[in-house]
């Protein structure tokens, strides 16, 4: 009768495979468990009050750069503006798709979005500038997008696999944001030197 042997065990320079994922029993009764966390579940790695505090910053920087983007599509003037306007236009919808985003994973971890206009400034990490002409108001707008990219890129490395979702969520701003600075420097390079256009 032949004897059973036991699998082989880990080789040296090769990783252990991975365990399969939580039986579908145990899921169920997780889901059960803590309704009125709501999509907080009990894997959730990060710290939900820290992360909904991080995420308010967030939020109003968002409201100041849609505030910023709006003010400058209405206020730039000059032969060369229509073109610039249309683009701070763009990037103020934009921008504002970002905030209702964050706007809504703030209520999905229990929150509740800060939109109150008191305090907006300092909640945010960029600044509102009403810029003194074209060039001012692109550099303005490039600055903000550079102080962005940097930031949301620190807080996507610091949620890592506490938090996919918030991760997810910032990456895909931190994209648009990207693109945004791009778009920016462009026009900087375009408008440079001329002063009031």
């Amino acid at each position: 009768m032949p004897t059973k042997t036991a699998p082989p065990g880990p080789q040296s320079g090769t990783s252990p495979k991975k365990v399969f994922l939580t039986d579908v029993l145990t899921l169920r009764a997780r889901a059960r468990r803590n309704l009125d966390d709501g999509a907080v579940a009990s894997t959730y790695g990060g710290d939900p009050k820290k992360t909904i505090e991080i995420l308010q910053s967030v939020l109003a920087t968002e409201l100041v750069c849609v505030l910023r983007y709006t003010q400058h599509s209405i206020t730039a003037a000059g032969i060369s503006s229509q073109a610039v306007r249309a683009e701070f236009a763009e990037h103020a919808k934009e921008e504002h798709e970002h905030a209702l985003s964050v706007a809504e994973r703030i209520s999905q971890l229990g929150g509740t979005p800060n939109f109150n206009p008191e305090g907006l400034a300092s909640r945010s990490a960029s600044q509102f500038s009403d810029g003194t002409d074209l060039v001012d108001m692109i550099k303005e707008n490039l600055i903000a997008e550079r102080i962005a990219v940097e930031h949301y890129q620190e807080l996507i490395r610091y949620f890592g696999d506490d938090d996919p979702t918030t991760r997810h969520m910032l990456t895909g701003i931190l994209a648009v944001e990207e693109e945004h600075a791009d778009d920016m420097h462009d026009l900087l390079v375009a408008h440079e030197g001329h002063g009031m256009l």
